[in-house]
């Protein structure tokens, strides 16, 4: 055996690799030599003078300590807002199961939308007939029959029964938002599909948002189909 092997320095590596293998093997080695680990200078990590190793390692302990708090910093508010987002789920479904028929559970639905969600741009599409659907409920109810031009540009959305976020046609936000439609940044469209594969769509919620990223392609639409879901059981209620 080498005096090189039987220290730890393998044959064959540059001399850092050597040192970094040897330092590895031997972690007690400050500790053995502190007059070196005192004289060990290194740049500073922000204003580049150099400082102790020891003075470094603080350096470190410190931007890690920053790092986990960020980290910590985000997981609350995500909790918090996860809680509040339950909250209102809570709220929007008492609603709706308290409603005892389809018209309670579209006025319901409306107040819901806008006390719960702030949801101040939000619109109800309905194809077809709804018997105790009755009167007048606009802006925030659109009835209209299922070949109408205006629904069937949201065809391709119905058939796949899945909530989609981000940009629409322009024609489309004409449609959904009237004189508002140039103040809305983003929709988030909810198909209702009846689950029990009865009555197909039914057709579909609009919201709509000033600001641009309020609704984006990336976003979870997991509640929102969930929302849908709970819209077509309380108006498919005779």
């Amino acid at each position: 055996m080498s005096t090189q092997t039987a220290r730890g320095l393998a044959t064959g590596q540059t001399d850092e690799e050597r040192i970094e293998r040897y330092l590895n093997l031997n972690p007690d080695f400050f500790e053995r030599h502190q007059p070196l680990l005192s004289r060990m200078r290194l740049p500073h990590m922000r204003t580049g003078s150099t400082v102790s190793l020891v003075e470094r390692q603080v350096e470190v302990l410190r931007e890690q300590k920053s790092d986990s708090d960020k980290r910590l910093a985000e997981f609350v508010s995500v909790a918090r807002a996860n809680d509040q987002l339950a909250d209102k789920i809570h709220r929007f479904t008492r609603r709706l199961l308290r409603a005892s028929d389809a018209r309670i559970a579209l006025t319901s639905l409306e107040a819901s939308l806008r006390e719960d969600f702030d949801a101040f741009h939000s619109v109800l599409v309905l194809t077809g007939s709804i018997p105790s659907l009755k009167g007048d409920y606009e802006p925030f109810l659109r009835k209209l029959p299922a070949d109408d031009a205006n629904i069937r540009s949201f065809e391709a959305l119905l058939n796949t029964g899945k909530p989609r976020c981000g940009q629409v046609r322009d024609s489309q936000r004409d449609f959904l938002f009237g004189p508002e439609a140039a103040s809305i940044g983003s929709v988030a469209l909810v198909p209702l599909n009846d689950s029990k594969g009865e009555n197909g769509s039914i057709g579909l919620l609009a919201l709509g948002s000033a600001e641009r990223e309020r609704f984006h392609p990336g976003m979870s639409t997991d509640f929102l189909k969930r929302m849908g879901e709970l819209i077509t059981d309380a108006l498919s209620r005779p």
